[in-house]
């Protein structure tokens, strides 16, 4: 198979580019999904342990936060 050529860059090569900025922007979506479903079970939880199950029982994964939520002391 046979590529066509275009001002010295192969279709393929963007196509592969706009999907590289699909996957970036997706990955990015659904870190901040994530952030967001966090801090929601934090504010509904009673205590850290509570919280820490929450998190476990729903797949969520509070250390990829990007610490842009948390409160300083």
């Amino acid at each position: 198979m046979t590529w066509a050529r275009s001002n010295g860059s192969s279709t393929a090569n963007d196509e592969d580019s706009r999907m590289g900025v699909i996957r970036a922007e997706e990955a990015e979506r659904l870190a901040e999904q994530n952030d967001k479903a966090v801090i929601t079970v934090a504010g509904h939880s009673s205590d850290v342990t509570e919280c820490a199950e929450l998190l476990a029982m729903l797949g969520l994964d509070a250390s990829s936060g990007r610490r842009r939520f948390v409160r300083a002391s």
